[in-house]
């Protein structure tokens, strides 16, 4: 039996850009700070993956901050017009939302993210998985004219949340895509696809690559976060990639 399949990898790097298209995804999810769960990329960092990785769907987060979902109207301003830069620079999608205090969908807020992005496609991100009421979420999304829900099934992964996400996409019923991610990788994708019936499936296959730093200073940790040594590079691997791919598409052949 045949089922298309798609794959968006998670980036934050032109690199990674590169190593995504070479490994056959569909397309990228570019952010900064993914260590903060994923913040709006540089206007230059969207501009230079859209020339070096020309082939592949770019999709840019719009997210003005790590931390919760709920935004000020400044913040929200700073999202409009950071959705404007990422149109003209020739972003393929947007990637973004909005919670209110009581943990159900900003509808009002999300709609005017939506309706900056035009002809664009528009992901509602993890902040789903932050919702209080996601049954009742899919279908304002739906409403709103989200194109997909990225979601780990309220769980830390997918694979602790696939119950809730074969259940998501029972409901959804084609009207909105499911994309599953968080913690997708090669050993662990094709339990995911089978139990949730899901399609499209989002990761970073990531690897760490030791810096090129002849002299290091370890008495410092520029980022503060514990344990993240200034001297690892994070790259989305083509290798770990296409075994990524290659799991889930096997179950169909």
């Amino acid at each position: 039996m045949s089922k298309e399949l798609k794959f968006e990898v998670c980036i934050d790097s032109v690199q990674s850009a590169i190593n995504a298209q070479e490994a056959g995804a569909h397309r990228v999810e570019l952010c900064d700070n993914l260590f903060e769960g994923g913040t709006t990329p540089s206007a230059g960092m969207i501009k230079q993956v859209k020339k070096e990785a020309p082939n592949i769907g770019l999709f840019v987060i719009i997210r003005p901050r790590g931390g919760d979902f709920l935004y000020s109207e400044k913040e929200i301003q700073v999202m409009l017009a950071d959705i404007e830069i990422a149109k003209q620079l020739g972003a393929d999608g947007i990637v973004s939302g909005c919670l209110l205090e009581n943990g159900e969908i900003d509808s009002l807020n999300t709609k005017r993210l939506i309706e900056a992005c035009g002809e664009l496609p528009f992901t509602f991100h993890r902040a789903f998985d932050m919702c209080s009421q996601p049954n009742e979420a899919i279908e304002q999304l739906i409403e709103l004219g989200a194109a997909r829900i990225l979601t780990s099934g309220m769980q830390q992964t997918a694979l602790l949340g696939r119950k809730a996400i074969k259940q998501f996409i029972e409901q959804a019923n084609n009207r909105i895509t499911i994309l599953v991610g968080s913690g997708v990788k090669p050993n662990n994708i094709a339990q995911i696809a089978v139990e949730t019936k899901a399609c499209e499936f989002h990761f970073s296959g990531r690897v760490e690559r030791q810096s090129e730093m002849k002299y290091k200073n370890n008495s410092i940790n520029m980022g503060g976060i514990a344990g993240l040594t200034e001297f690892s590079i994070y790259l989305s691997d083509v290798d770990v990639i296409k075994d990524t791919i290659k799991a889930a598409k096997e179950i169909y052949m």
